[in-house]
Order: structure tokens, then sequence, then C-alpha cells
């Protein structure tokens, strides 16, 4: 990984691969859902749609038609922390990528058109994959909101309709001035690339956009919860019971040494067949059709995350037994760990699996463009992913053994979601 940054603030991370023939192009900016105002819930998702309405110099949708006529893809997402852009192209198509970014940087059009049919968009996908959708939305919108008090943490990241159809233009001006800008934003160029290219390619394009202060970006503080907090709604779209856990992690920039002992609890738990809840649960007792374990909003995106973040257990079951019963079992699993530690087999197969999905998630150039982006943008330095297996490795018996103690002896979030008959 090579770096550069402009004058203006913006930095730039390269990471060539002599022989590619594709490129992948990501811009990340440095605000998610924990920055969006109160009675604005759902703003970072929507303006991340308005950046695909034009700019300056790129009419409505040319945006789209310039990267697929050059044989491209596109997208983008929105989380907690970072808001990512991305393109994968034909390495001759790398300056099409970088004039396309910067224009839309420099000189977004900020229209009421563009804001109101936006809204509508989001409004609809909330529709589709909230409100119409078995377990929509489950458990990433109602779990932070037991487990957390504070606005930034616990609002629904996806929006509110009020507060969708409530927005208006000055506060898209105001988001955009604040948040999009050179000194707030990570470039990172990945595949078919020379390092002196792309620094020069981003000075002429980028470099003319003026520089501002970047905002100061969490971590968002909240103290421990003082009792068990557990929230049961009904669902007429949902075959069976489903419930999720949440537990606080230490915090993962400050204290990545006690995070990552966290990370492998959870890999440890319930990643693959072999892991303690998924023998138990699924093959031991038959008592639940699916159990997973994570720290993250989604799952994928641990190492994308400031403070405070939560360790989720999230598990399925036909409802033959209790919700109760299901969280006796998992404690039970959890102490076991806590009482005798892990083997050093386990540790090792947590750490081999999980090098495997992580290695095989860097592989394509589209996600290690926006992969490396955002990593760099929490972490400060990408260079981390390379080094992330051999620290797991490190990872000692006694170092999980505390990880459990811990989350044994803190109150915790649960959510439960019912049939609606049985709610």
């Amino acid at each position: 990984m090579e770096r550069a940054e402009l004058d203006n603030g913006l930095k730039v991370v390269v990471v060539p691969e002599p022989g590619a023939t594709i490129v992948g192009v990501t811009v990340v900016y440095n605000v998610g859902f924990r920055s969006e105002p109160e009675g604005r819930t759902g703003f970072a998702h929507l303006f991340e749609h308005m950046m695909f309405q034009g700019s300056a110099n790129v009419a409505k949708l040319e945006h789209a038609r310039a990267v697929e006529s050059a044989g491209g893809v596109f997208n983008g997402h929105t989380r907690a922390d970072v808001t990512v852009y991305y393109e994968a192209l034909p390495s001759a198509a790398l300056e099409l990528a970088l004039y396309l970014e910067a224009d839309r940087m420099a000189a977004l059009a900020l229209t009421e058109e563009n804001l109101r049919n936006q809204v509508a968009v989001v409004k609809e996908e909330i529709r589709r994959n909230v409100l119409n959708r078995p377990y929509g939305g489950f458990p990433w919108i109602p779990l932070p909101a037991i487990a957390f008090r504070s606005y930034p943490n616990a609002h629904n990241g996806y929006g509110d309709f009020t507060d969708l159809e409530q927005a208006t233009l000055a506060d898209g001006r105001d988001f955009y001035a604040r948040y999009y800008n050179p000194a707030n934003a990570v470039l990172t160029v990945v595949g078919g690339c020379r390092t002196e290219d792309v620094v020069a390619l981003a000075e002429r394009y980028f470099g003319g956009i003026k520089r501002r202060r970047a905002p100061k970006q969490g971590p968002f503080p909240e103290p421990a919860l003082k009792a068990d907090r557990h929230q049961r709604a009904g669902s007429s779209l949902v075959p069976q019971p489903a419930f999720a856990i949440g537990y606080r992690t230490p915090d993962p920039i400050g204290n990545l040494d006690c995070f990552l002992a966290y990370f492998m609890l959870a890999e440890l738990l319930a990643s693959g067949e072999a892991s303690r809840l998924r023998r138990r649960l699924l093959h031991q007792d038959k008592s639940s059709t699916d159990v997973a374990a994570y720290i993250g909003t989604f799952g994928d995106d641990a190492f994308m995350v400031r403070d405070p973040t939560l360790l989720q257990i999230v598990v399925h079951h036909p409802g033959r037994t209790t919700t109760e019963e299901l969280l006796r079992a998992v404690d039970q699993e959890i102490g076991a760990l806590a009482e005798k530690g892990p083997t050093e087999g386990e540790l090792q197969r947590a750490v081999a699996s999980f090098a495997s999905t992580h290695w095989r998630h860097l592989a394509p150039v589209p996600s290690r463009s926006h992969i490396v982006g955002s990593v760099e943008t929490v972490h400060g330095r990408a260079d981390f992913l390379n080094e992330l297996p051999g620290r797991l490795a490190q990872v000692t018996p006694n170092q999980v053994v505390s990880a459990t103690e811990e989350i044994l002896h803190q109150h915790r979030a649960v959510y439960e979601l019912v049939p609606e008959r049985a709610a």
C-alpha cells in the first residue's frame, strides 16, 4: 500500500497489482449513520442516493452511463461510520473514474427535484427491504435502540418516513459542506495502475477542490447498561421466531488487543459447524435452525466501526423451545468457554476459517478497494488488513477466557421477533 496526501487534505491510498486489467476506485467519506442530525434519521443514506443525481459537469444518470459504457460497474453503501462509493473498470478507464468522483465531490447537483425524488426512492427501498420483507432490518435496526440510549448510537439509520419527508435542501447543503470535502475523504485505487499515475491524476482532478476543516468523527461515548433490556415484537411476515443478543465490546480503535479477543470469541461461538453454539443448538439439541455471531452492524464491518459497537448473537428457531431456554443454552456455552477456555485446535480452526474468508473477500478488486478505503478511514492504516490473520493467531486462550467472563458479567440487550400469532 502506497500513500500520498494532497494539499487539500485528500488521502490517497494505492494498491498496485502488476498485470491486472481492471482497476477499483473508491472514495470513502468519514461520515455515516452516527453523524446524522437529530430529527433527520436516514439522512446519510439519503445523501448517498443524492450523490448519484448529477454534478456540475456530469448530468443526472450520466455517471452510471459513463461507467457502464466503459465496461465497468459501480455502487455505494452507508454504514455507521463511513459512506462508500466505488467503481470497477478496465484499467484504461482509471481517469474517467477519478473525473467522475472528483466532479461530484466538488459540485454536486443539489436540487429540490432531486431531493424529493430520492426521498421517494429511499422510502420504497425501506418498504422493500424492511417493512415488507421477513426479518427485514433484523436485528441491525432494533437491537442498537435497546442496547444504547444516545441518539447517534440508538437511532434507525435507515430512516423514519417522517424525518425523510421533512428533509430540506438546506439540510442537504449543510451536510454536503460539512462532510463531503477532501479533508474528510480517502481515495483508494487498487489493481492495474501505477502509483505515480494515480497521484498525478488525483492532483489533476481533486487538487483544485477547496480544503475545508474535517469534522471530528466519534467516538460516541455510551455508558454501560445498568440492567438487562429485553424487547419483544410480533410480525405477520416471519415464519418462525428469532432473537438477537447484544453485548458491548471493547473500543475497536483504542483497545484493539481486547477487541480482537472478542472477535475470536464470536468466531469460536458460531463460525463453522464445529463452533460451540452451532454444534449445541443446531446439531445436538436441534432447537434452532440457524445461529450466527459477529461484531459490527451487518457482520461484515467489524473493522470498519468505531466505539461503541456490539458483539451480536442471532438465533432463528422453530418455536419448540422458548427464548428463555435458548438464552440459558447460550449462557451455558459461554460459561463453559469461560471455565475451561478454548482448545488450541479450536483457536487454530477459527483463525484458519477467518483467514480463508478474509482473503476471499479481499481477492476481487472492487471489494478490495472499498475494504481498504474503509479500514484506512476508521483505523488510519489499512496495512492492518494484511496483519489481521497473524494478529488473531496471537490471541491466547486466556484472552478469550477474559472476554467470555466479561460478557457473562455485563448486562445485555435482547430483541425477540416472533410470528404475530405468538406475540
